[in-house]
């Protein structure tokens, strides 16, 4: 097989570890990043993480927490499939002869490489997405007094090609997923090699056994979200965001907006779901990834 069919298949297959691990994780968090500002004296419709799960689970079951997997699962294969095979691609490009180890500061050039391609695909698909998991918490807030009820991924699609300004308007967050992607790429990679040299003791890391892999790749996952994490709630709540009676303008406005109603503790809405979320799901991802191209040769 070819190097890029190998990448390929392998980010694939570490794409789908790293659903299914993440995603009701994932659910709690955007439901929690996208609940508005209670009013003066009123409690928010989730008082935290456990409150989220609860009332999830009651009002809708158990597949309630899996609720927008189609979007993400029909392109969690290409997203990491391409994630994987641009890095890859991006490494070919730096070794200085084939099959030479790439520095830790080359691993960063790559995953920020890939970040940017990826951001094309991750935007569409995560506003989809989002409008699925965070439609309960904002049943309240359209013009109508009630949310739009999407039927599945394929409804949100029709629904805002038709009435949200066509193409456009799937890559409405467009700026922020990039904000996200680019640098959190970047941090993940180059972590996720540092943290295999550190335990291999050197360089060269081909002699790691899995257990290591799943350190490093939870270690990396974790880096990523806990430095990006504030512009993936910006992404959220401009995603899920009015069309026609819009709250904010861009993603600098979303900013401000946050912090002057809710202090900086608004950027972080949805972190503890977030972060008990991207160890075990990027340790999949990579784990996954790393056996799969090792069987590859």
């Amino acid at each position: 097989m070819g190097e890029v069919a190998k990448d390929l298949t392998a980010g694939t297959i570490g794409g789908a570890a790293q659903l299914i691990c993440g995603h009701p994780f994932d659910t709690i968090k955007v439901k929690l990043q996208s609940q508005p500002v209670p009013l003066a004296g009123q409690l928010p419709k989730y008082t935290g993480a456990i409150d989220a799960v609860k009332k999830t689970i009651v009002a809708e079951g158990l597949g309630g927490m899996y609720k927008g997997m189609g979007a993400p699962l029909a392109t969690v294969a290409a997203f990491n499939a391409v994630l994987f095979t641009v890095r890859g691609q991006l490494e070919s490009i730096l070794r200085s002869e084939p099959g030479s180890r790439l520095t830790i500061n080359q691993q960063v050039v790559c995953g920020a490489g890939a970040g940017v391609v990826v951001s094309f695909l991750a935007c569409p698909t995560e506003l989809v997405k989002c409008r699925l998991q965070a439609q309960s918490a904002l049943a309240d807030l359209s013009s109508s007094g009630r949310g739009v009820k999407y039927s599945g991924p394929m409804d949100v699609a029709k629904h805002v090609l038709r009435s949200e300004g066509g193409m456009k308007g799937l890559f409405k967050g467009l700026v922020p997923t990039l904000g996200r992607e680019v640098p959190g790429n970047a941090i993940m990679f180059g972590v996720y090699e540092g943290v295999k040299q550190f335990i291999a003791g050197g360089e060269d890391t081909s002699g790691l056994g899995r257990g290591s892999l799943i350190v490093a790749g939870g270690l990396a996952g974790a880096s990523l979200w806990a430095i990006v994490y504030p512009t993936d709630v910006i992404k959220s709540v401009i995603q899920v965001d009015d069309y026609k009676n819009p709250k904010f303008s861009g993603s600098i406005d979303a900013f401000r907006k946050i912090v002057a109603a809710e202090g900086v503790r608004g950027l972080y809405k949805g972190f503890g779901p977030a972060m008990a979320r991207s160890i075990p799901a990027n340790a999949a991802c990579f784990l996954a990834y790393e056996v799969t191209r090792s069987s590859l040769g």
